[in-house]
């Protein structure tokens, strides 16, 4: 069982694995711990977007919409590869998923397929949203690709978690996409060789 990193621990680690931080307004407090716990934590969750344009997806990110407010995600990961800090705490992002990934993803274990939504994934998973389409034609840049590996070995290493930690949406939640253009397998082995 992890406790989350502190705001200071967070942003900290992103910086020493080399990534280009912006703190965006109150991120520090901006969360929705009033409707639930944050923590213990066991893995990252790595998301598309689903929307175009770097300044207007961190703000739907930040402050979320109609049915969802926001954070909906710790971290925006934008094509220039820059992480936009955007909440700290419960956010938005995971949903409800099936308990028997999270235990694998606990375990450090190969997945199982995702077929339940019996499980608060919020309480669980930091989040990183990724500026893109989705429709698996929007390209991601190399310097997007590497800053979601750098990213989530960042908190990957200051939990002593091996890369089996991270997951994307669509192996946690039925009928989920995202991300969508790159395999989270690939990305698994490129947080792997980081931590090395």
């Amino acid at each position: 069982m992890a406790s989350p990193l502190s705001a200071n621990r967070f942003l900290d680690c992103l910086r020493d694995e080399g990534l280009t931080v912006v703190q965006v307004g109150d991120w520090r407090e901006h969360n929705r711990n009033h409707v639930g716990p944050w923590g213990p934590v066991h893995g990252v969750m790595i998301h598309h977007t689903a929307s175009r344009g770097s300044a207007a997806t961190v703000q739907l990110c930040r402050n979320g919409y109609a049915g969802l407010p926001g954070p909906l995600c710790h971290g925006v990961i934008t094509k220039d590869g820059r992480v936009h800090l955007v909440g700290h705490g419960r956010t938005n992002h995971a949903g409800s998923g099936d308990d028997d990934v999270l235990r694998a993803v606990i375990a450090e274990k190969a997945l199982p397929p995702d077929n339940e939504q019996n499980t608060d994934g919020n309480r669980h998973f930091y989040g990183f949203e990724c500026e893109n389409l989705g429709d698996g034609e929007d390209p991601w840049p190399e310097v997007q690709l590497e800053a979601v590996e750098r990213a989530a070995a960042a908190i990957c290493r200051q939990h002593g978690w091996t890369h089996r930690s991270v997951i994307g949406h669509l192996e946690w939640q039925p009928g989920k996409v995202d991300p969508r253009g790159f395999t989270m397998t690939s990305m698994r082995a490129r947080i792997a060789e980081r931590l090395k």
